[in-house]
């Protein structure tokens, strides 16, 4: 039972855990001995709650169970940066675990830096120290679970944990993804004058919509969604959303050519496709390929769109 007065219960409040945990679960009494102490109960409160993947887009946790777990809770400090911490050791001024009072990774961020612990004392009494690969530190006199919760909620900031602060804060599960990109026919010029809203938005040809209004179109067409922060430079964009009943991750953009990527668990690949395409349709932007990180896209292989340009993200 969680402390309705608990940072952890206070993360839940703002952030929706998943379903289920991924590697959220497993023998806390193997895990501890396999790294020879005891592991604070906010942390595996934290671990068996939300499990494996990342909160904000920036702050990776880690777990000790899963035997695929690419970012498992293990004591290879020493191991990775022990040499380093010889040849410069005014660099490393803390020791590594399991060294006595050593720095413990609990989770990795976005931009290679490491949370950790100071095991110095009692688990539960461990603050939390970030590192960054250019040997920068921050340390926070809080256990896990009271960094995150100040940390989603704005009452503590960092400089080496980077997010987007006028986005609300979101955890995705590490789950299986299949990730299919949507090339588009090429957007037009700007439209003269800066199109709607004067911002010189791409418009698609002559009497096509522009950036802005095409992007409202896929919003709605897949709504509800969630923004997710985006990028704009020298006239291109880049805008992330997430379907907050499917949990698509899409991202639109004209910043590496006119495309639409899209994430989404491989079992809901031909809704996913049946809702992409109808909403393209309603935007007035043409397919030219499907394709993928490693090659062609099962969408290529697919059955025609649905029939029905409203369809939604349940269409199937």
């Amino acid at each position: 039972m969680i402390d309705a007065h608990s940072p952890l219960a206070r993360i839940i409040e703002r952030v929706p855990p998943p379903a289920e945990a991924v590697n959220g679960r497993g023998d806390w009494a193997d895990a501890e001995r396999a790294l020879g102490t005891r592991l604070p109960d906010d942390y595996k409160e934290l671990v068996e709650t939300y499990g494996r993947g990342d909160f904000w887009g920036a702050l990776c946790l880690c777990t000790p169970f899963g035997d695929d777990n690419p970012v498992r809770l293990e004591a290879n400090l020493v191991e990775d940066f022990g040499p380093l911490r010889e040849s410069w050791p005014e660099q490393y001024p803390y020791p590594f675990f399991p060294e006595p009072g050593g720095l413990l990774t609990w989770a990795m961020t976005g931009n290679a830096a490491q949370l950790c612990w100071l095991t110095e004392g009692p688990p539960e009494s461990w603050p939390v120290v970030i590192w960054s690969e250019d040997s920068d530190y921050e340390r926070f006199d809080c256990g896990a679970a009271a960094f995150l919760d100040g940390w989603i909620n704005g009452r503590l900031s960092s400089e080496l944990l980077h997010h987007e602060t006028e986005i609300a804060p979101w955890f995705d599960a590490a789950i299986e993804r299949e990730h299919v990109y949507v090339r588009l026919e090429e957007p037009g010029e700007p439209v003269e004058g800066g199109g709607a809203g004067g911002t010189g938005e791409a418009a698609d040809g002559e009497g096509g919509l522009p950036y802005a209004e095409r992007l409202r179109i896929l919003r709605d067409a897949l709504a509800p969604t969630a923004d997710r922060g985006g990028y704009e430079y020298n006239g291109k964009r880049q805008d992330h959303f997430v379907v907050t009943d499917t949990g698509w991750q899409l991202t639109y953009e004209t910043a590496y050519g006119h495309q639409l990527r899209v994430a989404f668990p491989p079992a809901d690949s031909e809704a996913a496709r049946r809702a992409v395409l109808a909403a393209l349709a309603r935007m007035g932007c043409a397919v030219q390929s499907f394709g993928t990180v490693h090659g062609t896209s099962s969408w290529d292989r697919s059955p025609g769109p649905s029939a029905d340009p409203s369809s939604g993200p349940s269409a199937g």
